[in-house]
């Protein structure tokens, strides 16, 4: 399995993205973000999957970013900035 990791705006947004998650059967829990990674809200939410087909498909109002652990730190897999230009 995969680890991932969404950063949100909102409190808020992280509590519904990690009920979300759950719905589809993942593993998810709510955590401090990671300071390498974001400030906006200081919560985030691990999740594990076998596969992120597409990751703009978890795309909430509150979601930042989502994010994948790798040996030398984080891979960018899906920003919010990235959906406003479309």
């Amino acid at each position: 399995m995969m680890q991932y990791i969404a950063t949100f705006f909102s409190h808020f947004g992280a509590v519904r993205f990690q009920h979300l998650c759950t719905e589809r059967g993942w593993q998810a829990q709510v955590r401090p973000v990671p300071r390498s990674l974001s400030s906006s809200c200081g919560t985030c939410v691990f999740f594990k999957t076998e596969a992120l087909e597409d990751a703009a498909s978890l795309q909430t109002p509150e979601l930042e970013q989502i994010v994948s652990e790798r040996e030398n730190g984080y891979e960018v897999l899906y920003t919010a900035a990235e959906q406003a230009e479309v």
